[in-house]
């Protein structure tokens, strides 16, 4: 059984991402924390960690995203300025949404079937990007982000 409130994310999570652009023809892989600690009405989610691409100089990379109960079951994610990305409803082991940044479209699917580990797949479709990105959330002993 996957989650049932918002409050069951709050703490740190280690993160591994995977990202398979396949217009530029690269992958990389991104290795970090997602602390999630109470604020905005929620929790705010900052992501960070080290990005790494094949035969570039590894970057710090870093979002943060706000998450917050919308009704009974339910949570909206919005981006750190306060506009709104997606929602999904709690129910199980899975949960998808979508969010439209024209021309582009973001699809995400949640697969909380290893709860508490979890994961979040996204597929970006438009005429400027084709790319996948598979992160895995993982409670235990992480470092610094």
């Amino acid at each position: 059984m996957g989650p049932r409130v918002l409050q069951e994310f709050a703490g740190r999570w280690r993160i591994e991402r995977r990202i398979a652009d396949a217009r530029a023809g690269v992958e990389g892989r991104l290795e970090g924390v997602a602390d999630f600690t109470a604020g905005e009405g929620g929790l705010v989610c900052t992501e960070s960690g080290l990005l790494r691409y094949a035969g570039a100089p590894p970057m710090r990379a870093r979002r943060v995203y706000l998450w917050r109960a919308d009704g009974p079951g339910r949570i909206a994610v919005a981006f750190e300025d306060g506009r709104e990305f997606h929602g999904f409803a709690l129910r199980g082991e899975a949960a998808e949404a979508e969010h439209d940044c024209a021309p582009d479209r973001y699809r995400v699917r949640y697969d909380f079937s290893g709860w508490p580990d979890w994961r979040a797949e996204w597929r970006v479709r438009g005429p400027r990007k084709d790319y996948v990105s598979v992160t895995d959330y993982r409670r235990g002993e992480v470092g610094p982000g």
